[in-house]
């Protein structure tokens, strides 16, 4: 007498949580991802330091970058040092506005905060960093800092 083996049927369960899931997870990494606000279009080598601090809140910085223009813009801006400002070369003339633009966008309390971040390359003249800071001077920006890196072990 052969017995009859009943087939076990495969499990099922249901997927609609699953879509659920992917969907809260998507919208976790959409909300706490910060974009890149600027495209660096200068090369910069920082210098070496020996004393370093971080900024304390990154939000209530700018950024002045200083160097020669990268290699696919070299043929359309030359070799020189050239002064980024948000995603465009600008001259010292420039600094009061991008600085008041920037004050703007920070409320009132924060406005006396802002500092103002240099990134400079080492072959940067001494003559723009002074004219720069004499600028920023000027429309009385006067929380700057100087970005380096550490120094090599």
């Amino acid at each position: 007498m052969k017995l009859k083996k009943k087939k076990r049927g495969g499990g099922s369960y249901s997927s609609s949580s699953m879509s659920d899931i992917v969907f809260m997870l998507l919208f976790f990494f959409m909300v706490t991802t910060t974009m890149r606000d600027e495209e660096i279009m200068v090369e910069i080598k920082l210098p070496e330091a020996t004393e370093i601090a971080k900024l304390e809140r990154k939000d209530l910085t700018c950024y002045i970058n200083v160097g020669t223009p990268i290699i696919p813009l070299q043929s359309k801006y030359g070799t020189d040092t050239r002064m980024q400002l948000n995603d465009s070369f600008k001259t010292i003339n420039d600094i009061r506005d991008f600085v008041a633009a920037k004050r703007e966008q920070l409320s009132e309390a924060d406005r006396v905060k802002l500092t103002i971040a240099f990134k400079m390359d080492l072959q940067t003249k001494m003559g723009i960093v002074t004219d720069v800071k004499q600028e920023l001077r000027r429309c009385q920006a006067l929380k700057i800092s100087y970005l380096a890196d550490p120094p090599k072990k």
